[in-house]
């Protein structure tokens, strides 16, 4: 016999992928070990966005397929980082300061 496979709502399918996908970038252990979803089912699931054109983290996002949503919340959480800060804040979400930079630039002239 096959083993059982749970069919999750769209709603708690969104409400996760929330927590994997930017500004968040959750790691996918992290939020299958919190959800109690397997690692394997949540890497299908971004595999599914990132079939969508959705950007997801991982080696193809550059940063620069982000939305614009996104971008503006990166702007905004890093606004009043130290420069050491920003750094690291970028390494964890894989970005570089100068795109943040960019990012802000952007929205300053709307």
């Amino acid at each position: 016999m096959g083993a059982f496979m749970p069919r999750y709502s769209e709603e708690r399918k969104a409400a996760v992928l929330k927590k994997l996908l930017p500004p968040q970038n959750r790691s996918v252990v992290s939020v299958a070990a919190e959800e109690g979803i397997s690692d394997v089912t949540l890497y299908s699931w971004l595999k599914q966005c990132r079939q969508q054109g959705m950007p997801v983290p991982g080696n193809r996002n550059t940063g620069e397929d982000w939305s614009p949503e996104a971008k503006l919340a990166v702007v905004v959480e890093t606004a009043s980082m130290s420069e050491a800060e920003l750094s690291a804040y970028c390494r964890k979400k894989g970005l570089y300061p100068e795109q943040v930079q960019r990012w802000k630039d952007a929205c300053l002239k709307g």
